[in-house]
């Protein structure tokens, strides 16, 4: 089992002091809390992306980039990119250039987002959501697995032998994880591929989102990758910690109640009822957050929210401390003795190395002509007198 924290990169007035942080200062201490991640023994840092304020993580490739330098074993990660307003070539340009620079410790969630105006701020039509995240993401994995593609869709200007670069890393693509809070349709993308479900659980009854699981197990197993067991699963989480129950609350709920993820809503009592959100001291996270598998089934990542809704940065460190002494030496523990013989761990760049080569040395891509327009720069409508009619999806 993977832990770590992720972070949707919220400037919040912190609604103690009365005080904001300023960009650079929430920017460089989201680099800090990183650090400070990996000092404490997670395993994972995910950061978000969001183009609108009060969201600073508009470029989240050059941020995890910079802490996959400063760090030594922390797998750097997105929670979300994406797929529906970015270019899927501008993805596999990014995240493979990532791949490298992070010797494979990175990997992606690809997702929607919960941000309606990101759309047209990007070209795009959010009512056609669904079938760009699906096309999209259909067109990054074939980036990703053949050195020249030729490709046509409804949402971009078709590719003729194209070649994604820098390949990536030993010839083996970034795992993906398809995060869903809704959506089947993205659950059986995930399937199809065999690849990673994240179900951010942060907002709705496990009900919901154990209907969404049991499906993408379903639907790994119908498309050959394994059996329900073995299918890739991660759940997110939020954790604020003291060293009694009274005390955690007294100190959060001036947080929970201004919250813009989910204040100003159902009380904290309420909340932390009905969703994974667990405010009090590291045996009740710990007792929670056991209580997971029994709806989800055994799991390879657990992602806690840490930083929101205007939290010093001197309380999200001292988080991190009671979360890394307290609580994941005895949920890895309690986890691995838990656990199923037939649940696989986590993909790693190592293991997906391992699983493509077994002992053989990985393949270098290296520089070759191939037949692409991004080699010449030639069009594919060159030496013609042929008029081209390109058309456009609606907005």
């Amino acid at each position: 089992m993977q832990y770590g924290i992720f972070s949707v990169s919220d400037i919040t007035r912190d609604p103690v002091s009365g005080e904001t942080p300023s960009e650079a200062e929430r920017i460089d201490a989201i680099v800090k809390i990183a650090k400070h991640a990996e000092e404490v023994g997670l395993d994972v840092f995910a950061i978000g992306e969001h183009h609108n304020p009060p969201f600073f993580s508009s470029s989240p490739t050059t941020l995890l980039a910079h802490i996959a330098a400063l760090t030594e074993r922390l797998t750097v990660t997105t929670s979300t990119t994406l797929i529906t307003t970015n270019d899927p070539v501008r993805i596999a340009e990014e995240y493979a250039m990532l791949q490298h620079l992070s010797k494979g410790r990175m990997d992606l969630m690809v997702g929607r987002g919960n941000t309606g105006p990101v759309y047209p701020w990007f070209g795009q039509d959010i009512r056609q959501s669904l079938p760009l995240a699906l096309e999209n993401y259909n067109l990054l994995h074939r980036l990703w697995r053949e050195d020249v593609v030729d490709w046509e869709g409804r949402f971009r200007t078709p590719l003729q032998g194209f070649t994604s670069t820098p390949r990536p890393l030993d010839d083996v693509p970034p795992f993906v994880w398809h995060a869903s809070i809704r959506t089947p349709e993205i659950a059986e993308q995930a399937a199809f591929y065999g690849n990673g479900f994240f179900a951010n659980n942060i907002f709705w009854p496990k009900e919901h989102f154990q209907r969404l699981i049991a499906f993408y197990r379903e639907r790994f197993e119908h498309y050959g990758h394994g059996t329900a067991k073995e299918a890739i699963v991660g759940l997110g989480g939020q954790a604020f910690i003291a060293k009694n129950s009274q005390d955690a609350k007294n100190q959060f709920r001036p947080y929970f109640n201004e919250a813009p993820v989910y204040g100003n809503g159902p009380t904290m009592e309420e909340f932390t009822d009905a969703t994974p959100l667990t405010v009090g001291s590291p045996q009740e996270v710990i007792d929670k957050t056991l209580t997971f598998r029994e709806w989800a089934g055994d799991y390879q990542r657990q992602l806690f929210l840490m930083d929101h809704a205007g939290l010093p940065l001197k309380t999200v460190l001292e988080q991190l401390d009671l979360l890394g002494e307290h609580v994941i030496p005895v949920l890895r523990k309690e986890t691995e003795a838990r656990k199923d013989p037939e649940t696989p761990d986590a993909p790693t760049h190592a293991s997906l190395v391992k699983a493509k080569y077994g002992d053989a040395d990985p393949r270098q891509p290296r520089p070759n002509a191939n037949r692409g327009d991004n080699v010449t720069g030639a069009s594919p409508y060159q030496d013609t007198d042929e008029q081209v009619e390109v058309s456009y999806p609606a907005l």
